[in-house]
């Protein structure tokens, strides 16, 4: 629960930054952003830590804490942060209308590889299924993912039409909050022109990986194919840490 408190922080923080409501750049002090969304002083250290390390706000020792200006004109759709790390949440809409259209949702036997990169044993399975993540009802984004049965026995192409992460911690109690990610181009293929409207001219952008629980256990290995126009990012470096 204190994990959704300080995430909804993060969140309204960041809505009231984007609608400019603090035109001299500056916060207000910790007492009374947690008099303003009536939470404890601890949550709203940690969602201000949390923004720090998204290189969203800086604090400047002795004068209080800063919008990073650079923030502001970031134009990357990517941002996984917080412990969740789900497109659902970690897109940056801009308001558009996300949606997501299941394609397929089985249950197969993985192969030697699949089984190597979630540690699984011969005679367990998976979930595969495919998703078309959209935005205002146009396709952005193919997603294949690989989930073992153990570790969400209930999953279902009804929750997989949402977002499976915030499923896992909403109904198992755990969070997928750590990934390995290769992020690459490639020419589009047949799918990604058929599914993405992209003409054979076209690059697409190429994010595959694994995802882990907070216990350090392989969730899902995913690979997520991406319209080029939405392939940006923008990353912020700490070397204190």
């Amino acid at each position: 629960m204190a994990d959704l408190i300080y995430q909804k922080i993060i969140n309204a923080l960041k809505k009231e930054i984007d609608a400019g409501k603090f035109p001299d750049m500056k916060l207000p002090d910790e007492r009374s952003l947690a008099e303003n969304y009536d939470v404890s002083r601890s949550s709203i250290k940690r969602a201000l830590a949390n923004m720090s390390e998204q290189g969203i706000i800086f604090k400047k020792r002795g004068s209080g804490t800063f919008i990073n200006p650079l923030y502001l004109r970031q134009d990357s759709y990517f941002n996984y942060s917080g412990s969740n790390l789900g497109i659902t949440d970690s897109f940056n809409t801009n308001g558009q209308k996300p949606g997501v259209k299941v394609l397929s949702f089985d249950v197969i036997r993985p192969d030697e590889e699949l089984r190597d990169n979630l540690f699984l044993k011969k005679g367990e399975f998976v979930y595969a299924f495919k998703r078309l993540r959209l935005l205002d009802d146009v396709a952005f984004m193919i997603e294949t993912g690989y989930i073992p049965i153990k570790l969400a026995p209930e999953l279902s192409e009804q929750i997989a039409s949402d977002s499976i992460f915030n499923y896992v911690e909403s109904e198992l109690g755990k969070e997928v909050n750590k990934t390995y990610l290769t992020i690459s181009a490639k020419p589009s293929d047949e799918e990604g022109q058929k599914l993405l409207n992209l003409k054979a001219n076209e690059p697409i952008g190429l994010m595959e990986g694994i995802f882990f629980l907070n216990d350090g256990t392989p969730f899902e290995f995913s690979t997520m194919k991406l319209h080029y126009k939405y392939f940006k990012y923008d990353s912020f470096v700490d070397l204190d840490k």
